[in-house]
């Protein structure tokens, strides 16, 4: 993530054991392979808070905690939490040790992220993937934290969530359907709040897996062995910071890929500051996203309350889900918690 994409991050109040290669990090499971839901949080669990990629500043965090005990929980840092190299929150092996503790640790019921930024693409091959499939667990986040769920997913099949950072602004809206997602399970309809309008690319809905993230860390990870399969899903993706001709160019990718071919549905969720430098000598958004996605004749919008705003749903990545693109809503059709 570029310096001044951080910066909008932290504008916005949302900064937003070391292991050798394994060879499960060479093959993802099939999408027929059973999936895996994680426990249920419940009041009185301890969750671990880690920090796989960029660092934060102690004093951005602060405020979660008390989040956190409004909701119960107790937390537990990861060793390397505070760590700083650079821009990121500590060397890569660090960073994925506490991945790898987190989930290894049987007193640890979930795992938060405190901030995205750039850096969990570096210590995707040093994750134990064994350890984490045999050990499912609620891990939540976005922005870069995209790099991590997905690759758990592929790897293990393990449900995922996309959802807030431990920097996040957590409004009610925020807290409500991380309450109803990750606490009360059930088949969930998240709605935009009615001051935020959705905009229909394609009419009517459909059903699929959710898959998904920030557009410009999937599009980085196309031809790596991190991503899912892509048949019959339902594609997410938000932005910040990036110039419309950018969000051409990342789609324009995925469609190479064929990626775009292969979904049933489309949801772009927000993109924030993404104005063009020159509009008299730009593209719209609407205009690229038409372009790409029209042709495709799947339900798709724009406009969800996903990515990098205050107000944001808790999505989880794997699990199947009816959208409809005229009213704009995601239901899951089943619980994302045991």
């Amino acid at each position: 993530m570029t310096l001044r994409r951080r910066a909008l991050i932290r504008t916005f109040g949302l900064t937003a054991i070391g292991t050798q290669l394994l060879p499960l990090a060479q093959t993802n499971l099939s999408p027929k392979s059973a999936i895996a839901n994680p426990r249920r949080l419940q009041v009185g669990d301890t969750v671990a808070l880690i920090n796989p990629a960029a660092f934060n500043y102690e004093k951005e965090v602060q405020p979660f905690f008390k989040v956190l005990d409004n909701l119960g929980l107790k937390v537990k840092l990861g060793e390397h939490f505070y760590d700083r190299y650079g821009y990121l929150a500590g060397k890569d092996a660090d960073r994925a040790a506490d991945v790898n503790a987190a989930f290894a640790d049987d007193s640890v019921r979930a795992i938060f992220t405190g901030m995205g930024g750039w850096g969990c693409g570096r210590i995707l091959p040093l994750l134990d993937y064994n350890i984490i499939r045999n050990n499912p667990k609620i891990i939540m986040g976005f922005s870069d934290i995209t790099a991590l769920l997905l690759a758990i997913y592929a790897k293990t099949n393990i449900i995922t969530f996309h959802g807030p950072l431990g920097v996040s602004t957590w409004s009610p809206f925020t807290v409500n359907y991380v309450k109803k997602v990750l606490f009360e399970g059930g088949s969930v309809t998240m709605q935009n709040s009615p001051s935020v309008q959705v905009q229909t690319i394609g009419r009517g809905t459909a059903r699929g897996k959710l898959i998904g993230g920030n557009l410009s860390v999937i599009a980085a990870m196309v031809g790596s062995a991190y991503l899912p399969q892509w048949e019959n899903s339902i594609l997410f993706v938000e932005e910040v910071g990036e110039e419309v001709y950018r969000i051409d160019r990342m789609l324009t990718q995925l469609k190479l890929a064929g990626i775009l071919d292969k979904i049933s549905g489309f949801i772009f969720g927000q993109c924030t500051k993404c104005e063009a430098e020159k509009p008299q000598e730009s593209l719209t958004l609407p205009q690229v996203l038409s372009d790409h996605i029209r042709p495709l004749k799947i339900p798709a919008w724009y406009g969800s309350m996903v990515g990098h705003i205050r107000e944001q749903f808790t999505l989880p990545i794997g699990k199947q889900v009816e959208i409809d693109a005229d009213s704009g809503t995601i239901k899951l059709l089943e619980s994302a918690v045991s």
